[in-house]
């Protein structure tokens, strides 16, 4: 896999940005600031953090100036205080400028997503569950911010439509031909239309559990299911696939439910509605 900032999904998405915000003419900076001006800046932690993002934020700079200097004072995954450096810039001011609302928008997004995934990661320190992303990230920002999850101790799951089966409620009721009560059915035939694709089967029951059991999935997901529920599945499963524990889960509950023994948490707060790091960029002349 290519670096975050070399993926092409990822220098589209910074490209647009910058377009979207008219990097190539910003009118404050022509109007006020000499054209030879040359300053130094830095991005600055305003409160301890998980950090992620520095190479997309270099390459943001880099975007609008090839000649401007990048110096990296720590790397995505490290932890950092409040008033502590993650990146320098030196070059041209003007393109400092141009470029500095861009790259702190990508650089706060993926920090506070890495913040945000280090709490639930250390929650369910001692377990044996893992923190899963999901699909709700922002439009366009899936690699960055499933990236961001990892850096934060997170484990991406399903990139997309295309690398995983999932059976919903709403996939067995437009199932054409098939019985929606009988889950290990759509496990076969969607074994029999893509063999060798992982199979995840969403279930709200016992019944749903037992039934999609017998189609041996790699995963069944136990949606909205409460923690005592939740024991007595892993108990029914005894080890046969994963079980993904699934909705309404908090920073109050995680710990209740990773110590029911499923293998994982997903939660799409991670990246749906995370909040945003407080990082500035201060510049010295």
């Amino acid at each position: 896999m290519k670096p975050i900032e070399e993926e092409p999904q990822v220098l589209e998405s910074i490209q647009a940005a910058l377009k979207e915000d008219g990097a190539s003419r910003d009118v404050t900076t022509l109007a006020l600031v000499d054209p030879e001006a040359v300053a130094s800046a830095d991005v600055i932690a305003r409160h301890s953090c998980r950090v992620a993002g520095t190479t997309v934020g270099a390459t943001v700079f880099k975007l609008v100036d090839p000649s401007l200097e990048i110096e990296f004072r720590v790397r995505d995954g490290a932890d950092v205080a409040a008033g502590d450096v993650l990146l320098a810039v030196r070059g041209s001011a003007g393109s400092i400028l141009a470029a500095e609302r861009t790259a702190l928008n990508f650089m706060q997004r993926m920090t506070g997503i890495a913040t945000a995934t280090r709490s639930f990661v250390a929650a369910v320190v001692g377990t044996r569950c893992a923190i899963l992303d999901t699909r709700k990230t922002a439009p366009g920002l899936r690699l960055v911010d499933k990236y961001a999850v990892k850096a934060g101790g997170g484990t991406n799951h399903r990139m997309g439509l295309h690398d995983m089966v999932l059976i919903k409620d709403n996939h067995r009721k437009l199932w054409k031909g098939g019985d929606p009560a009988r889950l290990d059915q759509a496990v076969a035939a969607a074994r029999a239309k893509f063999p060798g694709v992982p199979v995840e089967v969403e279930v709200e029951t016992f019944e749903e559990l037992r039934s999609a059991l017998l189609g041996k999935p790699e995963w069944i997901m136990l949606d909205n299911m409460p923690p005592a529920a939740m024991r007595e599945a892993v108990a029914i499963v005894a080890g046969r696939c994963k079980l993904e524990a699934s909705g309404g889960i908090d920073a109050t509950t995680i710990r209740a439910v990773a110590e029911t023994g499923v293998d994982a948490i997903s939660l799409g707060c991670l990246t749906h509605s995370v909040k945003a790091a407080d990082l500035s960029l201060e510049i010295a002349i």
